[in-house]
């Protein structure tokens, strides 16, 4: 399993989501450091729509997808962007 679906998995999981996206963006920042070649996975975006994330402020949504992928970031994800809303909430994506 990639991480990207390991990554799915749990958002899943854990949050029941009516929309979710996970997008490996690690082919956009080779070069950004040593090291980071663009053909590993680490670089995700995260976008989410949920209603766990109802009456939640975006900080305390944030904590919430940042602590369960904590173990990911740990073990070598180097960025995660997150994008996440309630439902009937506007969204971007």
């Amino acid at each position: 399993m990639s991480l990207r679906e390991h990554i799915e998995s749990k958002l899943n999981e854990t949050f029941s989501p009516v929309r979710l996206n996970v997008i490996d963006e690690s082919h956009m920042h080779a070069g950004h450091q040593p090291g980071i070649t663009g053909t590993g996975e680490t670089h995700m975006r995260v976008q989410i729509v949920s209603e766990s994330f109802s009456g939640k402020s975006r900080v305390d949504r944030h904590r919430a997808v940042n602590a369960l992928l904590k173990p990911e970031l740990d073990a070598g994800l180097h960025a995660l962007a997150i994008e996440v809303a309630a439902p009937g909430e506007p969204t971007r994506f």
